[in-house]
């Protein structure tokens, strides 16, 4: 090595020039990270490695710090958030590390907005989410395998409505500070079913941002059901990070 390459390396930033092979998953409200288990293995067969955040779902400043946390550890990485979740990477991938977001079915707010906000703006299609008690809401388990798992085998789905994670009011209606996807390249997956976040809404706020946007049949859950379809999105965005 010459001494201008020594000179030129001492100048980088670290991991500036390093290449995108982390994916940290971010799940949305009313689940957890083990929904993200099909996407996960196909993306580990391909070489990535990756991260999934199970956040609290009590403030999203705290659900925030969890996913920069492991954006800490992954490195160079692809964020990835599904339904609240978007909300949790449009903050949180101001992180270095994270070098594109993919949205699926997922909101995706602006500086000042909220998923609440956004959900009553353009209604979905669901009526079943309902406190629980504590300042939390859940989705009503009778109406969960309808709602927000359409696609899914109905054991599945049962067992979805039973281990949910309830959300609290207050991390649903808080509105983002940062919006990463303005200074990032973002990607996103309409679920052209959802009954959970009305489809034209994710259309808009897909088109609003110029993501880079595909429509996959299915319902709120297509990074269960179409998990293939899914982890070519999060490849894509990782091979045009690199």
């Amino acid at each position: 090595m010459t001494a201008s390459m020594v000179a030129a390396a001492a100048l980088t930033p670290a991991g500036a020039s390093a290449a995108v092979k982390s994916v940290v998953l971010v799940h949305g409200a009313f689940a957890d990270g083990s929904g993200w288990k099909p996407v996960a293995e196909i993306l580990e067969r391909d070489g990535y490695t990756v991260w999934i955040v199970q956040e609290p779902e009590t403030t999203l400043a705290e659900d925030v710090a969890a996913t920069k946390h492991i954006l800490n550890k992954a490195g160079p990485s692809v964020l990835v958030g599904h339904s609240y979740g978007g909300v949790v990477i449009t903050e949180a991938g101001d992180h270095e590390s994270a070098r594109a977001l993919v949205y699926i079915a997922a909101f995706q707010p602006d500086v000042g907005e909220s998923a609440g906000a956004l959900a009553t703006k353009t209604p979905a299609a669901s009526k079943a989410i309902a406190p629980i008690g504590g300042g939390f809401l859940w989705v009503d388990p009778a109406s969960f395998a309808a709602d927000f798992a359409g696609d899914l085998p109905k054991a599945t789905a049962a067992f979805m409505a039973i281990s949910q994670v309830p959300i609290t009011a207050s991390a649903f209606g808080a509105p983002v500070s940062v919006a990463a996807w303005k200074s990032k390249p973002s990607y996103a997956a309409v679920a052209v079913n959802d009954r959970m976040i009305n489809p034209d809404l994710e259309r808009s706020m897909y088109a609003r941002s110029h993501a880079t946007t595909i429509e996959l049949p299915g319902a709120h859950t297509i990074y269960v059901s179409q998990a293939q379809s899914v982890a070519k999105l999060i490849e894509k965005a990782a091979a045009a990070a690199n």
